[in-house]
């Protein structure tokens, strides 16, 4: 484990290095042409500066061993960061849309962007683009989902370059400096989009919520596969990290040894193994078959899947 998270590390600087790059970039040639639009593109970029930070922040967060006030480990870390980076980009898009709806309102004249905004453009686009790759690739090695993320963000921002360009170009063939602040505007709307969608992918995964419910299906086939065992319920699933945490009832035949049992227990395990990845534990509660409790008000049974048709 701590060699993916070494790899993730790497991956993160490569990410930080190539940001700051290309954020300066943009936002001294935006100030420079005189581009709204290609200023706005920096700032985007420099809140990604930010959001490779937190990886790498929260990267060695998560090589911390389990402690009694952590004993599930540090790994969750990533989705705390990732809520609080989605704030810092909602943040950087609601400021610049104020900016740019400001000017706007004050009606102040525009002078034509310069042609180097063109020329950056053209750079970030094939710099961003050459940073999403490489993130995926790492993201695909490590099998990590903040790489991943990371790199549709920065997949999200190649868009965004392109349509930066877009606006310069029908700006420089209509003459018409208003249509360079019109995407900017459109940018910034862009920004709050991504850091909503963030702020909601998070409050599910804080929640103990899961996006695959057929993962539900998988532990229920997993245990059917076993002889001896029946009824899954309860089941449980969440994430801490990248990683999946499940756990669940299930029954056997009480009169069975509970060496028997354990070995039940155990083949259900590599069971569920075989079936899905990434799985941090697996917590499995024997009872005896018609065994049932007063109170059962969390997990998930198999005809709950079926209702949900």
């Amino acid at each position: 484990m701590n060699l993916r998270i070494e790899n993730i590390i790497r991956a993160s600087w490569v990410a930080v290095v190539g940001n700051i790059f290309l954020s300066i970039l943009k936002i001294i040639i935006g100030i420079i042409s005189g581009s709204l639009a290609v200023l706005a593109d920096g700032i985007d970029s420099a809140s990604d500066i930010v959001t490779s930070l937190i990886t790498l922040f929260t990267a060695r967060i998560m090589l911390r061993p389990p402690s009694p006030k952590y004993p599930y480990g540090y790994l969750k870390a990533d989705t705390v960061a990732t809520k609080a980076l989605s704030f810092v980009i909602l943040f950087a898009g609601a400021q610049l849309a104020i900016s740019t709806i400001h000017s706007f309102i004050e009606g102040k004249e525009r002078e034509m962007p310069g042609m180097l905004a063109i020329y950056v453009t053209l750079v970030s686009v094939a710099g961003k683009t050459l940073l999403s790759l490489h993130q995926f690739r790492k993201g695909r090695q490590t099998n990590s989902e903040m790489l991943k993320a990371n790199a549709r963000n920065m997949q999200n921002d190649v868009l965004i370059s392109i349509a930066v360009l877009i606006g310069l170009l029908f700006t420089f063939i209509l003459r018409m400096p208003i249509l360079d602040s019109i995407t900017a505007l459109a940018v910034s709307f862009w920004i709050i989009k991504v850091g909503i969608q963030i702020f909601m992918q998070t409050n599910r995964d804080l929640m103990d919520g899961i996006s695959d419910e057929g993962m539900y299906q998988k532990v229920f086939q997993a245990v059917e596969k076993i002889e001896g065992a029946s009824n899954p319920h309860r089941v449980r699933i969440r994430k801490i990290g990248n990683y999946f945490m499940i756990a669940f009832d299930v029954e056997v035949d009480g009169k069975i040894s509970a060496s028997e049992a354990h070995l039940i227990a155990c083949l259900i395990e590599k069971s569920i193994r075989s079936e899905i990845e990434n799985i941090f534990d697996i917590m499995i509660h024997i009872e005896p078959i018609g065994g049932r409790e007063e109170e059962e008000r969390y997990g998930i049974k198999k005809s709950d899947l079926q209702a949900g048709k």
